[in-house]
């Protein structure tokens, strides 16, 4: 299958996928930017779609952009770990008689603010998809 790519407004690439009633040719003619070109849908890096706001084009290429992969990755457990923390927001408030039950759950808060930390050690596209926030134990 062949799709039309080209860098929308936003500076993001945009994928067309004609629905066949026109010939894509015409499709890229009349519907798409200048600079917009066909290209096979496979060579598209569709295996990493949850980074699909980092996809760059060059040279008639998408390919991933890293650091905005990471970005991407660090948003992602950000907003995993908000019901997390809320919940030992909760916690904290429902024991702030006792110091040491306190102190475990701002350990595990400094974990769950940490967990960021660990995507700028990754290196692979695949690790960054892989990565997920740490378990913390309930006592």
């Amino acid at each position: 299958m062949r799709v039309i790519i080209f860098i929308n407004e936003t500076g993001n690439v945009s994928v067309c996928s004609p629905t066949g009633e026109l010939p894509i040719e015409e499709v890229l003619a009349k519907d798409c930017p200048a600079g917009a070109i066909i290209v096979d849908a496979s060579t598209l890096p569709e295996e990493y779609n949850e980074f699909f706001n980092a996809w760059v084009l060059n040279d008639a290429v998408v390919s991933v952009n890293f650091p905005k992969a990471q970005e991407i990755t660090k948003d992602r457990l950000r907003t995993e770990r908000t019901p997390l923390l809320q919940a030992l927001d909760v916690a904290q408030l429902r024991n702030l008689a006792d110091p040491v039950v306190l102190a475990d759950i701002e350990a595990k808060k400094q974990v769950l603010r940490d967990a960021t930390k660990q995507v700028d050690t990754l290196t692979t596209l695949d690790e960054l998809k892989a990565v997920q926030l740490p378990v913390l134990e309930n006592n």
